[in-house]
């Protein structure tokens, strides 16, 4: 009897590690001009890094921002698509990576370039349209009819910023605010957040950033006191503490050399999930992966900067194992995986590649 048990607990925990070295993949995507035909769904191995190709789902036009629900049951993508950019819901399978279409609804905003759901709604930052936009999520998982859009109207010095560009939408760690960063406006914006309530967002304050620095992406630390901003112009981090929607200036950090000649256009920032190192990568003519170590006040120590080995790192992300840091090339068509030593936080060439038509997004369903 005993040895039936020890068989058992022994074949459930290979089971169990097993299912916890394969995870699923989900690439967003260009579709126009690219190749791409579509979301990618891929099955990763964290313990060898290599990268099957299980699904894709198709009949969609620039998915290049997508996220999961919590239950990673449904996914969300954005359509970056001119006067017809909607958001799209699909019911999709973790198990599988299948995925079935529900629907999908304008976001009465051009270009919408990041999409995030708490399960109760879901959110774009549309870009080219420089407002937000939220809807709501019926019982089967489909978009309602938008519930609301706010319009942001301002301006900035450089030639990108003739008007408002919404880049990023993003929840505070403790879900009362939501954070929207305007490259357009040089602005961080914060707006309470009630999920019930029919308008679910109300402006509660802006932070101004740096004249003609180009606020892109925000990311904050896993104990949520912490948030560091990527500047897409200058490539400069800022670091903040936070607090109940308040958020104080306490460092900013280069990312290039003082001598670097050309365009940085900062694309993307995370950081690690034990909170000890923040990573941020540079496109146009640097194409870089920046490694900083967090320190306990939360301010930024340079460790390195790495050639990401290809164009347009647009977005990367270190997946569920922690070992391995993947990055996106828009412009050369591939994603490059990255060893990463948990130790140091520093980054090597795995070797391994997957080769897919203009990768926006990497987000993995565990």
């Amino acid at each position: 009897m005993f040895k039936r048990f020890f068989l058992f607990a022994l074949l459930s925990a290979i089971t169990v590690l097993v299912y916890a070295q394969k995870q699923k993949l989900v690439v967003g995507t260009y579709t126009n001009k690219t190749g791409s035909e579509g979301i990618y769904v891929y099955e990763f191995d964290s313990k060898t890094a290599e990268a099957k190709q299980i699904n894709v789902i198709k009949n969609v036009s620039n998915p290049s921002y997508i996220t999961l629900s919590k239950a990673r049951d449904f996914l969300y993508a954005v359509y970056e698509d001119g006067i017809n950019s909607a958001a799209s819901a699909f019911k999709f399978d973790p198990a599988t990576g299948q995925a079935t279409s529900l629907n999908k609804e304008s976001t009465k905003g051009a270009n919408p370039c990041f999409i995030l759901t708490d399960g109760k709604n879901v959110i774009t930052a549309n870009y080219t349209g420089g407002s937000i936009s939220v809807f709501g999520i019926k019982p089967d998982g489909a978009l309602t009819s938008l519930k609301q859009n706010i319009q942001h109207t301002g301006s900035g010095p450089d030639k990108r910023q003739a008007s408002a560009h919404v880049h990023q939408v993003q929840f505070t760690p403790d879900k009362k605010y939501l954070v929207a960063t305007d490259l357009g406006e040089d602005r961080i914006y914060v707006y309470s957040y009630d999920a019930t309530a029919e308008q679910p967002l109300k402006f509660k304050t802006s932070i101004k950033t740096n004249s003609g620095s180009g606020p892109r992406h925000l990311t904050f630390s896993p104990n949520g006191k912490f948030a560091y901003m990527a500047h897409e112009f200058n490539g400069k981090i800022s670091v903040f503490s936070y607090s109940n929607g308040v958020f104080a200036l306490l460092q900013e950090v280069e990312t290039v050399a003082k001598d670097f000649n050309g365009k940085i256009d900062a694309a993307d920032i995370h950081t690690s999930a034990d909170g000890k190192f923040l990573y941020e990568s540079n496109r146009g003519d640097a194409n870089t992966i920046n490694v900083f170590s967090i320190q306990k006040d939360g301010k930024l120590t340079f460790v390195e900067s790495v050639s990401t080995l290809g164009k347009g790192p647009r977005n990367f992300n270190i997946d569920p194992s922690g070992k391995y840091l993947l990055v996106g090339h828009q412009y050369t068509n591939d994603i490059v995986i990255f060893h990463r030593n948990t130790a140091t936080g520093k980054l090597t060439d795995s070797g391994k590649r997957i080769q897919v038509g203009s990768p926006v997004c990497l987000v993995f369903s565990n």
